[in-house]
């Protein structure tokens, strides 16, 4: 299983990377203006939006380029505000993160005015999207317990964006992987995609619901209204099994709904799981090591589980401390690394080195 931290810029080592190689990857670029990592040629200082975006739009065409035909992009990325200086974090308190020899003073350019938030993550996901990528879905990564914001004309940010991108329109995405728990509620709140909304009775005592909403719905033409018809019955569908939802459940049913029998309809399992949502509440972790934020492991755990199978390969061409390596090795995956500072690549390989493979087949 094929591993390796490169130490180079990511532009110049992807471009040495054998063609349709890697099955997907995963990665977090710096984020536009946000930190210095002391490095020249780092990626995330540029004057202008544009530059930073124009800059990540030639790396990721080299990472569709060494990606299989099936291979997933999944990209982390923070916004940032345009708040007057460029290099915004204190010198005193993040004295690897800020040169004073980089700040400059920005004014209006790229249509934005001072104070306003930038749009990064989009502007990025709209330009890769005309690159060619398939954009395929934005993940919200909730935060609990977000960086403390002392601003008092806006909210507190709590959450950055996980852009999933395909080179085509089929590919590999194991979603029975990341499967998440779906309650121990059979209620009103998940029948047809959420009809009942906020409902405060269970299914199994038939009750009236309380919806959210405009509550006065034109009920269709049809449908039985009557007392215990449970409000979702064709009326044909009491003589004509064509018209009615009933299935026969191989066991008990669901919970907290009586046993449902239609002998012409496929059985079902309830496994008491469902398809992953598209916020995921994942807190911060600290790498004591580390002068930077670092990828949460929790994090990147589902974007690896449904983006590459086991034995396959993992890129990230902005390894950093290396948690996306770690986070391979350890569920049977192999990665590749492309890292521009030193300093990080030690901090990678020691992380790394105390993982075992965890082959889960």
């Amino acid at each position: 299983m094929e591993s390796q931290i490169i130490i180079g810029d990511a532009l110049s080592e992807l471009k040495r990377l054998p063609e349709k190689s890697i099955h997907c990857c995963v990665t977090s670029p710096p984020y536009w203006g946000l930190r210095d990592y002391g490095v020249d040629g780092q990626i995330g200082l540029e004057e202008r939006p544009r530059d930073y975006i124009e800059k990540l739009v030639k790396v990721f065409s080299q990472v569709k380029r060494v990606l299989r035909d099936d291979g997933t992009l999944w990209l982390n990325l923070g916004d940032s505000y345009n708040s007057g200086t460029s290099g915004s974090r204190d010198p005193g308190r993040w004295p690897k993160q800020s040169r004073n020899d980089h700040k400059t003073k920005r004014t209006v350019f790229d249509g934005l005015k001072p104070k306003e938030l930038v749009g990064i993550p989009w502007r990025v996901a709209f330009a890769l999207q005309d690159d060619g990528w398939y954009l395929r879905q934005d993940i919200i990564w909730a935060k609990p317990n977000p960086m403390p914001e002392s601003v008092k004309d806006r909210c507190t940010k709590s959450h950055e964006y996980i852009f999933l991108l395909s080179k085509k329109p089929k590919y590999y995405f194991d979603h029975e992987a990341i499967k998440e728990p779906a309650g121990d509620k059979g209620n009103a709140n998940s029948f047809r995609g959420g009809c009942y909304v906020n409902g405060d009775i269970d299914n199994a005592t038939m009750g009236k619901r309380t919806v959210s909403g405009n509550t006065k719905l034109r009920v269709p033409t049809g449908w039985d209204t009557e007392k215990g018809s449970h409000g979702t019955l064709h009326k044909k569908g009491r003589s004509d099994p064509a018209y009615s939802f009933a299935r026969k459940t191989d066991s008990e049913g669901k919970p907290g709904l009586p046993k449902q029998h239609r002998e012409n309809r496929e059985d079902i399992h309830y496994s008491g799981m469902r398809n992953k949502r598209s916020v995921w509440t994942v807190a911060t972790k600290p790498y004591k090591e580390a002068h930077f934020a670092t990828f949460p492991p929790d994090l990147i755990k589902p974007c690896i589980l449904a983006g590459c199978p086991e034995s396959g390969i993992v890129l990230d061409p902005f390894f950093g401390s290396g948690t996306v390596g770690m986070v391979a090795k350890k569920n049977g995956r192999g990665f590749i690394g492309i890292e521009l500072n030193p300093d990080y690549i030690k901090l990678a390989k020691k992380r790394i080195n105390k993982v075992e493979y965890q082959l889960t087949f």
